[in-house]
């Protein structure tokens, strides 16, 4: 996975806040193939190797629904490391009955879509080789052809399933904003991503070190969307790695003089991009 550590900057981990916890992780475990990292009261972290946490799960069983036409998180994407547990995936998901919401080929991916038992939105997907994605004056196209499911299946033909790969990462995050000039402001101007596909269908794409996106923004939910309540399901934060310490001070400086608030919460570094969703800033 190339495009998530080195020199780059990238998603490391989605926070959420879910309604039941033991039904979460019996999804997160049992239906996609995580692991137990930690679990404490109201609260766990779960991981792929035993070591590194992707995704934390925050129980508050007062919050309310997720809503519709406000701002937040639209996915948070698994990326497995090849099209054989991509296929083993989907065949997991059949197995157990579990609804997809869709598939597509993006020509630099393959992706299935579904949503945990709160709504909120999962994208599980492998890339195809770099060096056959098809740029144009460094951008990339807005492609959603049909999935070949029955590949897939093949490929996961007799495989017994084991969970997911020790190798998976958290492969981007797509986000509902609700302005996308402010939004571009932010994920460029200030974190320092790379537009790769730009403003096609209320949506932009960007990411760092030629990846073909480590984060997307959409106004699906409606230009000016207002941002969700806080006592509500869905992504609390998520966080950005960067590579070193001189990479995230210049970023804090151009967040900074661009009028972005960068605070230090007991040690810990918080931004907020203009549509309200929460970004932890670590090393």
């Amino acid at each position: 996975m190339k495009f998530h550590g080195h020199s780059n900057i990238y998603v490391g981990l989605v926070h959420l806040v879910v309604s039941d916890l033991d039904r979460s992780l019996d999804f997160y475990t049992d239906v996609l193939g995580f692991s137990v990292l930690e679990k404490q009261e109201g609260a766990a972290s779960l991981t792929v190797d035993g070591t590194k946490a992707l995704i934390t799960l925050e129980e508050n069983r007062d919050a309310q629904p997720k809503r519709t036409r406000s701002t937040g998180l639209y996915h948070f994407a698994i990326l497995v490391p090849t099209r054989e547990n991509l296929g083993a995936s989907l065949t997991r998901l059949i197995e157990k009955g579990y609804p997809l919401q869709g598939g597509a080929d993006h020509l630099f991916s393959e992706a299935l879509y579904l949503a945990d038992p709160d709504g909120n939105g999962i994208e599980i997907y492998t890339d195809r080789p770099a060096e056959k994605w098809t740029w144009e004056n460094g951008e990339l196209p807005f492609v959603s052809d049909p999935l070949d499911m029955e590949g897939l299946l093949k490929e996961a033909d007799g495989k017994a399933w084991g969970g997911l790969p020790a190798e998976t990462v958290m492969g981007h995050i797509h986000l509902h904003v609700n302005d996308l000039q402010e939004a571009k402001r932010f994920y460029t101007d200030g974190l320092g991503f790379e537009i790769t596909v730009p403003f096609r269908h209320q949506a932009l794409f960007v990411a760092s070190g030629g990846y073909h996106h480590h984060v997307g923004l959409n106004t699906w939910n409606g230009t000016g969307a207002q941002r969700p309540p806080v006592n509500v399901v869905g992504m609390k934060w998520y966080t950005i790695n960067f590579p070193n310490h001189q990479r995230l001070k210049e970023t804090v400086e151009r967040l900074t003089s661009l009028g972005f608030i960068v605070e230090k919460v007991d040690g810990v570094l918080w931004s907020e991009d203009p549509s309200g969703n929460r970004i932890n800033l670590v090393i």
